[in-house]
């Protein structure tokens, strides 16, 4: 899944987490490399990989260019890991499991 692969990186999971944080309406790309503090030929580089992965979108308001998360897909990505997740774990041994959500509250704590 290309998504995924997109965000093995950790300058392009920095700035998927700024985006997504920063709403629908997104940021322009002098706000996105500032935070990242990423050189203009890599930002380019990695957000041109993230719109290819279908993680973010652009538009273009004057002479900025914003970019925004793609919450659909990353919704169908978050389904996608969840059903992977739920299979896999139907198919460890009928060892003596923890439902769930009491494993998840345990690893919180």
């Amino acid at each position: 899944m290309a998504a995924l692969a997109a965000l093995a990186q950790e300058t392009r999971l920095a700035i998927y987490r700024l985006l997504v944080e920063a709403g629908p309406t997104g940021l322009a790309v002098g706000e996105i490399g500032a935070s990242v503090k990423a050189a203009p030929a890599t930002l380019s580089f990695h957000l041109k990989e993230l719109v290819n992965a279908g993680l973010l979108s652009s538009r273009q308001d004057g002479r900025y260019i914003f970019y925004s998360a793609n919450y659909p897909h990353m919704n169908a990505l978050i389904a996608f890991l969840t059903d992977q997740l739920l299979r896999a774990r139907r198919r460890l041994p009928s060892v003596r499991r923890a439902p769930l959500r009491r494993s998840l509250q345990r690893s919180k704590s």
